[in-house]
Order: structure tokens, then C-alpha cells, then sequence
């Protein structure tokens, strides 16, 4: 039955199509050759990045050299990573401008739901995993994801991609900045949470002292020093962007090497790296779907919503890895609990980047259509 009436009906659709093809042609290159090629180029421009690819050498070195960069090693990575954190911390002050954050004040609305979605929708999710999953994920790793939920939003790629997505970049700033400065307290104070303050947990009053000490003393060093080194660091960026990667790669590569040394990642096994990686992923479109449904529902125009989403879903290696040096010290687990957030930094630039990419052109659409509306009214 089927079959005959196909064959009835398939010189009309192909007429049909043939005649129209110039517009069938347009319509397959927007619904797919369009989004494909801008995805492969965003897809590109992460994996040709070097610091991507410097993280996964410095796991590699760590696994053929780890007793040069443990604590105690030749490296000296306990004092090295010290000195390291501490130049980026004041980098981070002499660059952060008090009058792109005053510009962004006025919606309380927006800052409210970025700053509840980075430091309590973030840990409640993690909570809800834990009660349903925690007895099948190792002790680290699910501790690993916590410390992931409980980071600070990162600021220089959320400005970024609010920006190239038509947002609202002065609340973009505001809120990744407020989030950095923050989570110095926030986010030790939610680890040890979970972690505890006694006997095998963290001491919570000297990771703060350590933290104030090493993250928000030379951040405000940095603020004080801005009226003098602001513009020469403004011309140097690229050199200070250098530097705070640099310092990154040698936290990453002393917290594999501790791990080598302890034999952490002998007793554990690969599979833990897939497990890592797929609880990243879910993690990722959950929040990605649960920011955009929320700036919905609040009824944020296109500039809040974009900076609402990039803000509130984002978190920060740059601060993470400083802060879990401080945090857990030494311990040897530390390279499997910076391994979800090794995982979701380059999954979000990936992911994120396609979205702001259809965010840019969706409100273009709109800007023209808008205007169109007004020139036929006029």
C-alpha cells in the first residue's frame, strides 16, 4: 500500500523540489551546514589551544617524572606554587576594574540569581548525586565534583562570551568578580562542610588565614597598585594571561605527581577518568538547562539572560587550582579532585562558545527584524 503510493508521489515531490531548489538549498545550509561549520570552528579553536594541551602534558610528565615535581622533590613545588599563586593574585588586582563593576550594579535581580546559582544550586545538585549515586563513585572523585560545584565563576572567558553574545558585559564583570572575591570564603567553608574541620578534615580557620594570606592580600595589593600598573599590565595582557596558565600547569603537574607517588591512580583504575568525564557532562546540561529556564521565568531580556547563563554556569580553574593547593595541602588525592574541574573547563568553553555563537545570531535576527518593523511603521 505504502510503497505504490510513494511511487505515485515522488515526481511531484521531486518536481517540486528541483523547482524550489535554490530554497531547499538555503534552508539545509541554515538548519545544518551553518551550526556544523561553526561548531567545527569552535571545536578547532579549543583543540589547537596549548594550555588544553599542556594540562595533558603535565599529567603525562607526572606519570614518568613524578618525584621532580612532589612536595619535597627537586622542584621545590611547595614554595614554587606559592610564589606562583601569589604574582597571579596581584595580576588579577591590577586588572580588575572597579569602574567596569560600578557601571554593572543597579540589577539586583540578575547578580542575586548568578551568585545563588554558583554557590548553592551547584553544592544542592551535588547533594542530590551524592544521595543517589555516592556509594558507586569513589570517595575522591565524588569530593572532587563537590570542590567543582562549590568554585567561584571564572571571569575572563564568562566576559568574554557575554560579550560576543550581545549581553550585558558590565554585569558580566561585576558578578564574575564578586563570585572570585567570595568564594576566598565561601568556598573553603563549603568543603569543610562536607570534608570536616576535626581529624582528617581541613582546619578551617588556618585555610582562611592561608587563603587571605596568599589569594585576597596580593588581590588588594593589586587594586591598590592599579592607578600605576594598570595601564602597562592593559598593554602586556597577553603576558600576564601567560603567566597565570604557566602557574596552572605546575599546580596541575606537582598534584599528579603527589598522586604518582602515592599510588592513588594504580588503586584506581581508568575507569574513573570516564566516570569523571560523564558526570561533567551531565553536570554541564543540567545547569545549562536549569540557568536558562530560571532567566526565562525571571523575564531578563537578551543582555541579562546571556550574562545569567555564562555567569551563573561557569566555574574558575584559574582560582580552583590555587585554592586546592591550599586547601588539601599535600594530600595525595589531590589530582583526582582537580580532575572534574580539569574535565568541565575546556567542555564549557566548547559547549559555551556554540551557544553564545546562537545567541549572537538569534538576536541579530531579532535587531533586523525589529528594524525592518520600524522602517514598514514609518
Amino acid at each position: 500500500m505504502i510503497c505504490p503510493l510513494l511511487g505515485i508521489l515522488w515526481p511531484y515531490v521531486a518536481r517540486r523540489l528541483w523547482r524550489n531548489r535554490v530554497a531547499c538549498t538555503h534552508l539545509c545550509v541554515q538548519t545544518f551546514y551553518g551550526p556544523l561549520m561553526q561548531s567545527l570552528k569552535h571545536f578547532k579553536r579549543v583543540a589547537t589551544d596549548w594550555f588544553l594541551w599542556g594540562m595533558v602534558l603535565a599529567t603525562v610528565l607526572a606519570y614518568f617524572f613524578p618525584r621532580f615535581g612532589a612536595t619535597g622533590g627537586s622542584m621545590h613545588a611547595e614554595y614554587v606554587i606559592k610564589v606562583g599563586v601569589f604574582v597571579v593574585f596581584f595580576l588579577h588586582g591590577v586588572n580588575l576594574s572597579s569602574e567596569q563593576i560600578k557601571k554593572g550594579l543597579t540589577n539586583w535581580r540578575l547578580h542575586v540569581m548568578i551568585q545563588v546559582f554558583t554557590f548553592v544550586v551547584f553544592p544542592l545538585i551535588w547533594l542530590a548525586c551524592q544521595k543517589l549515586l555516592g556509594s558507586h563513585v569513589p570517595a575522591l572523585l565524588m569530593l572532587g565534583f563537590f570542590y567543582l560545584c562549590a568554585l567561584p565563576s571564572t571571569i575572563s572567558s564568562s566576559v568574554a562570551l557575554t560579550g560576543s553574545a550581545g549581553g550585558n558585559v558590565p554585569a558580566a564583570i561585576l558578578n564574575a568578580s564578586m563570585s572570585s572575591v567570595i568564594g576566598i570564603f565561601i568556598t573553603p567553608w563549603l568543603v569543610s562542610l562536607v570534608v570536616g574541620t576535626g581529624a582528617g578534615g581541613i582546619d578551617l580557620g588556618d585555610t582562611l588565614l592561608d587563603l587571605c594570606a596568599m589569594l585576597l592580600l596580593p588581590l588588594v595589593l593589586g587594586q591598590l597598585m592599579r592607578p600605576l600598573l594598570g595601564k602597562f599590565f592593559a598593554r602586556h595582557k597577553k603576558y600576564t594571561n601567560l603567566i597565570d596558565k604557566l602557574v596552572i600547569l605546575l599546580l596541575v603537574y606537582a598534584a599528579f605527581c603527589n598522586s604518582m607517588i602515592s599510588g592513588m591512580w594504580q588503586s584506581q583504575g581508568n575507569s574513573v577518568i570516564l566516570t569523571a568525564f560523564i558526570g561533567t557532562a551531565l553536570l554541564l546540561a543540567v545547569i545549562l538547562l536549569m540557568t536558562t529556564r530560571t532567566a526565562r521565568a525571571l523575564k531578563f531580556d537578551h543582555a541579562d539572560k546571556v550574562a545569567a547563563v555564562f555567569c551563573a554556569t561557569k566555574k574558575s580553574l584559574a582560582a580552583g587550582a590555587p585554592m586546592a593547593a591550599l586547601i588539601f595541602g599535600s594530600n595525595p588525592g589531590l589530582g583526582l579532585i582537580l580532575l572534574p574541574i580539569m574535565i568541565y573547563h575546556p567542555m564549557q568553553l566548547i559547549v559555551c562558545s556554540i551557544i553564545a555563537e546562537s545567541y549572537a545570531s538569534r538576536h541579530r535576527q531579532q535587531l533586523s527584524q525589529a528594524a525592518l518593523e520600524e522602517a514598514q511603521a514609518a
